[in-house]
């Protein structure tokens, strides 16, 4: 049985909510260009401190929940008793559920996913964002497979496809509705290559 959260993190993160959803709404209402930090504060009944404590700047609260996917993600990879991988193949398998489960979770709100990115295609800095979030994501899982006993070079270079995958998905439809199914097809078809190049 988990124990309940003491009162002052359960605050935190109700506010840190409050900021998530008042930013997306206005977003939605008035374009990203024309909210303030200072109007999101006033939707989310939070003073600038307090938004400032949970986030750098606007542009941070638009990849709120990408960010607590990745936290969260890595976490899970690395507590998850695995072999160390022998070779670049078995990597990326190791990594296909949890770039999978990224994926799923990412799109378990279809119309926030939409309107997620297509925010994001509307302003290049937000694009640029969205690039440095998925080398993050990156990062995360080479660290998973080092965690687990791989060299760096494997970690890496598994790490890099298994984006690829999830990018591939993406730039086909980037349908909330398909992107799991998608993001599997793409890992289906790298790891048929090594198969193929032993035949």
């Amino acid at each position: 049985m988990t124990q309940p959260l003491p009162l002052v993190e359960r605050k935190r993160r109700q506010a840190r909510q409050r900021i998530i959803q008042a930013a997306r709404e206005l977003f939605l209402e008035r374009g990203f260009d024309h909210v303030s930090v200072g109007d999101i504060a006033e939707r989310a009944e939070v003073g600038r401190t307090t938004f400032f404590r949970h986030f750098g700047d606007k542009q941070e609260v638009v990849f709120a929940r990408e960010q607590d996917l990745l936290d969260t993600i890595a976490a899970a990879g690395q507590a998850h008793p695995s072999p160390a991988p022998r070779t670049a193949a078995e990597a990326i398998e190791q990594l296909r559920p949890i770039v999978l489960d990224f994926c799923a979770q990412a799109a378990a709100d279809p119309q926030a996913y939409i309107d997620h990115f297509q925010l994001i295609e509307q302003h290049p800095e937000l694009r640029a964002r969205d690039a440095i979030k998925m080398q993050q994501l990156a990062g995360n899982l080479s660290d998973v497979l080092v965690h687990r006993g791989s060299d760096e070079t494997t970690a890496v270079l598994a790490a890099q496809v298994a984006i690829a995958c999830c990018q591939v998905a993406k730039h086909l439809a980037n349908n909330p509705h398909t992107l799991v199914d998608e993001t599997r097809a793409a890992f289906s078809q790298v790891l048929a290559l090594g198969t193929g190049a032993t035949q």
